[in-house]
């Protein structure tokens, strides 16, 4: 909690968390906004559940993809993710695909699992498919490192 009274922007977005997971929605939404104005693109995802949920606010479909773009304009891959789900059920296809590219060259996998899906329809270009295929991956291995991988082989 003193790290978060010293505007400490990760303790801030914790402690959102902790309220959030006792039900206190409307302490998370407070904590939540306040990370988010200091550019945390995670409180800016939590900010959106909350306006998709109406938890603690009242459900806002601008607000919440105004805050799933904050998220995904400052390199969220899930934010980028779950802004391609939302044009490509309003069917603007051409836009789901451009941010499903952007989501898998930061190494997400379930977007490059949807590129696969628009590749098999006939969606995506066999280049395109192949560039973000080549993106993810190297997003991928820039995450390893011998200390990962020894952790995991110990967990």
């Amino acid at each position: 909690m003193k790290r978060a009274e010293a505007n400490d922007l990760i303790a801030i977005g914790q402690v959102g968390k902790e309220h959030y997971q006792q039900g206190d929605y409307e302490s998370a939404f407070e904590y939540w906004t306040k990370a988010a104005e200091m550019g945390d693109a995670e409180a800016h995802v939590d900010l959106s559940i909350l306006y998709v949920t109406g938890q603690g606010v009242e459900k806002d479909e601008k607000k919440e993809i105004h805050h799933m773009e904050e998220a995904a304009i400052a390199g969220h891959p899930r934010a980028r993710f779950r802004l391609a789900c939302y044009e490509g059920a309003g069917g603007r296809l051409d836009r789901a695909v451009k941010h499903f590219i952007i989501a898998a060259n930061l190494g997400h996998d379930d977007s490059i699992q949807a590129l696969k899906d628009f590749y098999k329809g006939g969606l995506v270009s066999k280049e395109d498919f192949a560039a973000a295929l080549r993106a993810h991956q190297a997003a991928v291995d820039a995450t390893k490192s011998p200390q990962r991988e020894a952790a995991k082989d110990n967990a």
